[in-house]
């Protein structure tokens, strides 16, 4: 077998490092319509073809199937570990590992999912012709959303879905009501396949081609020039930015001067301002729904404000005389008259964060477990019910997922809540990437969303994903956020992924039907060993 030639290795390093830049903290958005094509110009000019081009350069052919795979593979481990780099350190900080185990479970994490990256180059080197590149070209953008829906429902860790670049695009973001991030990822792709076409047709085809492919990227970038109308929020509600930090030592003092300060940061500023709902975060501090101190102080608030609350706290059932208690990463609902009417329960928890899978195997990682607790999983995304008002609220790491948040949509939700603690990730880029993330769910659903986290970034998202207002970071302070009820619903919120199993669909039959129909002998190269 042919060994791969430099530049292909050149070429998925500046891949690796286009597709980091494209995500925050960078978030230089536009390199994103050349962000692939470095990897795909390397997966189909890799091997030396033992021949030589008109103007004396070496001929290059496509990988085979598992030379793409090395290929996709090192791209994606740089990618995950430009973008995820936040993992040392909240596995260090909070995970109890020394620097050294931190740098493994990194490294490991981006060997892991790097293997998506792999799929992906594998697929197009298999439809990949020694001569003939368009089936692989043809099909590259379906096989990349293919393998986004494969990275969110097999290993359950979407982050960074190539379409959430495009997340200020107005324009280009209207698609993502009918086909989700899918579709603005799909359309992403296929820019970067017209680009590395370019590069593989004749010379004298080459200044058209690479001329159009440009001008379809500054067209569809120029979407971000687009104003979308403005939405009108008719409604006010309180978000309560916390800070509390993530390591903090609770004692009784500690807990009662802590839960005073934000009581009185609640209702003074309810009282400067009307409004009819406050939210509390995901909080690091150890807030109960069966602690008798916290739910009086929270049900006076709510009778004192006149106002309903949505509170994230650990939720408890079962007996402790009993030793059956079984705790939940809760967000409880309480009406103005103090009753505590409703509780979500978070169903998709963080495996190392809220409960430790396969712990014989990995134990070495429960210090993080510990910090947060070893929680049970919720069973229903139905909406919270706020006096005829239909909240659906899902809590931090939930608002990657784009089919489960619109779940709560299609069940009758009028307007989002997330409530999160991003204080795991310091000033990294996390907090940045999730938020993005998130100003995508409300795009899909048509929805307004209220964005309620510990450190920040706190905000009002509008049903366009724009930030209508927003808190600093990292202060305690409490936001006034406008936001308006729908029930009127998207084509993605009654159909879900749709797009990205028929791209998945698709690329099973072009996969079938390139063995099926194998390439002319006529025009087959020697394939060298």
């Amino acid at each position: 077998m042919r060994q791969i030639h430099w530049s292909a290795w050149l070429f998925v390093v500046l891949s690796a490092i286009l597709q980091v830049l494209i995500f925050p903290l960078p978030g230089v958005y536009v390199l994103s319509w050349i962000a692939l094509t470095p990897l795909i110009l390397a997966l189909l000019r890799a091997r030396p073809a033992g021949e030589l081009e008109v103007d004396g350069a070496v001929r290059l052919r496509p990988t085979s199937a598992w030379q793409g795979f090395l290929l996709g593979c090192v791209c994606g481990i740089l990618w995950y570990a430009g973008t995820c780099y936040w993992i040392f350190d909240t596995m260090r900080l909070y995970g109890g590992l020394s620097a050294g185990m931190a740098v493994l479970a990194l490294f490991l994490f981006c060997c892991y999912l790097g293997l998506y990256h792999g799929v992906f180059g594998l697929l197009v080197s298999l439809l990949a012709r020694s001569r003939d590149y368009r089936w692989a070209l043809v099909t590259a953008p379906l096989l990349w959303v293919a393998v986004e829906l494969a990275r969110t429902r097999i290993t359950g860790f979407p982050w960074n879905l190539l379409g959430t670049a495009q997340v200020d695009n107005f324009a280009l973001c209207r698609i993502a009501s009918w086909t989700g991030v899918y579709g603005i990822s799909f359309e992403i792709v296929l820019v970067n396949v017209a680009l590395a076409a370019a590069f593989l047709v004749p010379k004298e085809k080459r200044g058209a081609m690479l001329a159009a492919a440009l001008a379809a990227a500054a067209v569809l970038q120029a979407g971000r020039l687009v104003e979308a109308p403005a939405a009108k929020g008719d409604r006010a509600a309180l978000l309560v930015q916390q800070n509390i930090p993530v390591a903090a030592n609770w004692d009784a003092n500690n807990f009662q001067q802590t839960l005073k300060e934000l009581l009185d940061l609640s209702m003074k500023s309810v009282s400067a301002q009307k409004v009819d709902l406050i939210v509390w975060p995901e909080s690091p501090a150890p807030f109960f729904t069966n602690d008798a101190r916290f739910r009086d102080a929270i049900s006076k608030m709510a009778r004192q404000t006149n106002a309903w609350i949505v509170v994230g706290a650990i939720g408890a059932t079962g007996s402790e005389a009993a030793l059956n208690v079984k705790e939940y990463n809760s967000a409880a609902l309480i009406s103005p008259n103090g009753d505590w009417t409703g509780r979500y329960d978070k169903v998709h928890l963080v495996p190392f964060g809220e409960y430790l899978p396969f712990p014989s195997l990995f134990g070495f990682a429960g210090g993080l477990t510990k910090e947060v607790g070893e929680f049970g999983r919720g069973a229903s995304r139905r909406p919270l019910d706020a006096g005829g008002r239909k909240l659906g609220v899902f809590i931090c790491y939930e608002s990657v997922f784009p089919d489960e948040v619109r779940q709560f949509a299609d069940n009758g939700a009028q307007v989002f809540v997330n409530i999160s603690n991003d204080g795991w990730y310091g000033d990294s880029g996390a907090y940045a990437q999730h938020l993005n993330q998130t100003r995508m769910r409300a795009i899909e659903n048509n929805r307004w969303l209220l964005n309620a986290t510990d450190t920040g970034v706190t905000a009002s998202i509008d049903p366009a994903g724009r930030l209508v207002a927003k808190a600093p970071r990292k202060m305690r302070t409490a936001l006034l956020a406008p936001y308006g009820l729908t029930s009127v619903t998207t084509f993605y919120t009654r159909h879900g992924d749709w797009f990205a199993y028929a791209c998945a669909i698709i690329s099973l039959g072009a996969l079938v039907a390139r063995f099926v129909f194998p390439e002319n002998p006529k025009s087959k190269q020697v394939e060298e060993s």
